[in-house]
């Protein structure tokens, strides 16, 4: 139970650390100044600037509770660790994560008026609990990925997300490259809403848990002002899983700011 609260109390303080001493920034609508660096579960091209950081915290089922950090190293290149695990909130014993999460991800090609951006990336943090039984994510890290952004001006902003991904969790012996695609639409200055549909090439065998529907993700994001963003999923909707009969409902934090 202590440790419980300790692990909440850090969360909190470093919420409140972060909202006095950074300037704010956002990702979320209109006046966003910062680029979307996940659709939902994937990862666009967007990348942090240099100087600039995002603390990420996902509140998920079975009390669940993951914690990120991402560094804006280079205009080109950023870096990022994550770490978590289930019944952090609840009376259970807490199961953390085996290992934390690390990404990189690096621009290789810049947006243009003809071109997508670019960027290569690596993140082996996977979401929601992790299966021992599996040595597996519910939902897999990417892995390795290739991903492209591109931005439109249409009634605000509009923003078109694709992908393909390596995942290194293969126990349950699907293998297979996976691709994704998603949508970000502004909706006023601060609000964002997102689609995201994963075709879970790598989780449909016999031995996996997906069912060969892939994964269609709904997302809101809302700033806050003074760099949080607040942000509500509806994960799994097509029901790629047993025992999921709404979907898979996820809240989120995040800060946002630079140095």
């Amino acid at each position: 139970m202590v440790k419980r609260l300790l692990i909440l109390a850090e969360i909190i303080l470093g919420f409140l650390w972060c909202s006095t001493v950074a300037r704010a920034q956002s990702y979320a609508g209109d006046a966003a100044t910062v680029e979307p660096t996940m659709i939902v579960d994937k990862p666009t091209a967007g990348l942090l600037k240099r100087g600039t950081y995002a603390v990420n915290t996902n509140f998920f089922q079975e009390g669940g509770v993951l914690l990120g950090l991402s560094v804006g190293v280079f205009d080109k290149f950023s870096f990022g660790i994550s770490y978590g695990g289930t019944d952090i909130i609840g009376p259970n014993k807490l199961l953390m994560n085996p290992l934390p999460g690390v990404n990189v991800k690096l621009r290789i090609v810049d947006e243009s008026s003809a071109m997508p951006a670019l960027a290569l990336g690596f993140d082996s943090q996977g979401k929601e609990p992790y299966l021992d039984s599996l040595n597996r994510y519910t939902i897999k890290s990417p892995g390795f990925y290739l991903a492209g952004s591109k931005n439109f001006s249409f009634l605000g902003n509009l923003s078109f997300h694709g992908g393909a991904n390596l995942s290194l969790e293969r126990d349950d012996g699907d293998k297979d490259l996976d691709i994704y695609v998603g949508v970000e639409k502004s909706v006023g200055n601060n609000i964002s809403i997102l689609a995201e549909y994963d075709f879970a090439n790598n989780d449909n065998n016999s031995r996996s848990i997906g069912q060969g529907k892939g994964y269609l993700n709904l997302a809101f994001r809302w700033s806050w002002g003074k760099g949080l963003v607040v942000g509500f999923d509806l994960k799994n909707v097509f029901k790629n899983q047993e025992h999921v009969e709404i979907g898979n409902r996820i809240l989120s934090l995040d800060f946002v700011g630079s140095f």
